[in-house]
């Protein structure tokens, strides 16, 4: 339970409680009565779990777009995110990432869209306070209700100081700009057993210890979407219902699953498209036809084995981008998609940016703009979540665990 007002009493109702309107109340009730706290606030009660806060100031970056001109919000995207990032400093304060989901996102799209210049105060009410890659995030709650420029009488007294303050809004913040969220594998599994816990990318540097055996390294993928094919009466038939091919002549691509650890815990991430290719240098597709090129004797149906390119990844470390989706959140699987590599100029993370990951956070954190860590585009979404339900049958006791002791 969070508590959204100062009141020192709570209110119950039960299943068979009438409400009434009341006419002529003796004790005046203010319509809006606002809890606004500083940066300073926020960072004293993050990850307590006790107060939702509202918070108050003016935005920097709308989905990644600089206000200089005015935001193109994608309400298409919008719709398939069910989110939106928003950058907002509180007077002279440090620039606080705010994510808004669901209704409040929609809330915040039509609101910004119907003022005639663009809105730079903002006023979002019930944020939960978290912490994610060491930094405070607010995230917007299901009582969450947004006000911009003269809604309301805070906004209109924030919007007076800032038009007596235009340096102020011309500041940005790079870092809080371009950093990247950082996650132990331990900070991960947290996260997923989170209620509140939403589809998000996050970066972990993990090393490998294996490769797993007993299971395809691989799918037969649609060559127009990448999602997996499946056979027809004569031909392949592409699962995704979006994709423009009814018909399709497929191609391998990977969807490998390996065992990592790191100094929090071991864990599985599962390889597909791209991510494979960058650990290995060569495509899905031409491993399965070396190898059926080297073994005429099989038949299309046989199972190709995992190749020497996989297997000679073990004990390599790696920076990667890694997505959370439903399956993980639903406890079908703790296997965790990678979407992409990370350069190795920015593999190695430093002891600061592991002691500062998180233990546990509610933060639906999808980034955008710069910050994006975006699926690769060499896979469909039916293919991951494919992986999901194949590799969730796979006995995790059948991989080795490699001794990270020293």
């Amino acid at each position: 339970m969070y508590r959204v007002a100062d009141h020192i009493a709570t209110v119950s109702f039960a299943w068979n409680s009438e409400l009434s309107v009341l006419h002529d109340i003796p004790i005046p009730f203010d319509e809006d009565r606002f809890r606004m706290h500083s940066y300073e606030d926020f960072e004293a009660n993050c990850d307590l779990k006790g107060d939702l806060y509202d918070v108050l100031g003016h935005m920097k970056l709308v989905d990644g777009q600089a206000l200089t001109e005015r935001p193109t919000i994608d309400e298409a995207k919008l719709a398939t995110t069910r989110h939106i990032m928003v950058h907002v400093q509180s007077h002279e304060g440090p620039v606080m990432k705010l994510y808004l989901w669901d209704q409040a996102a929609t809330d915040f799209c039509k609101k910004f869209k119907s003022y005639e210049n663009t809105p730079t105060v903002l006023l979002v009410t019930a944020v939960n306070t978290k912490r994610l890659g060491g930094n405070l995030a607010l995230s917007s709650m299901s009582p969450t209700r947004v006000f911009m420029d003269y809604d309301v009488q805070p906004t209109i007294d924030y919007f007076a100081w800032l038009s007596s303050n235009p340096e102020i809004a011309k500041q940005v913040s790079a870092e809080v700009v371009t950093k990247r969220e950082t996650m132990t594998i331990s900070d991960i599994f947290s996260y997923m057993t989170l209620e509140s816990a939403k589809d998000a990318f996050f970066e972990c540097t993990a090393t490998i210890d294996d490769v797993v055996h007993g299971s395809a390294w691989y799918y037969i993928a649609c060559t127009g979407c990448h999602s997996k094919a499946t056979k027809g009466a004569n031909s392949l038939i592409c699962t995704n219902p979006r994709c423009v091919k009814d018909t399709t002549a497929g191609v391998a691509q990977y969807r490998a699953k390996i065992s990592v650890y790191d100094s929090s815990e071991q864990g599985f991430f599962v390889l597909l498209g791209d991510a494979g290719f960058q650990l290995t240098g060569r495509h899905a597709s031409e491993l399965v036809s070396s190898y059926f090129e080297a073994n005429k004797d099989k038949g299309p149906d046989h199972e190709v084995p995992v190749p020497e390119a996989l297997i000679s990844i073990v004990g390599q470390t790696h920076k990667f981008c890694v997505k959370v989706t439903d399956h993980n959140f639903s406890g079908n699987t703790r296997a965790i998609t990678v979407t992409k590599i990370l350069p190795p100029e920015t593999s190695s993370p430093t002891k600061g940016s592991v002691d500062n990951a998180i233990a546990a956070t509610s933060m639906e954190a999808v980034q955008t703009g710069s910050e994006v860590c975006g699926p690769s585009k060499s896979r469909g979404d039916s293919a991951d979540e494919e992986s999901k339900r194949t590799f969730d049958s796979v006995d995790p006791e059948k991989v080795k665990r490699a001794r990270c002791e020293k």
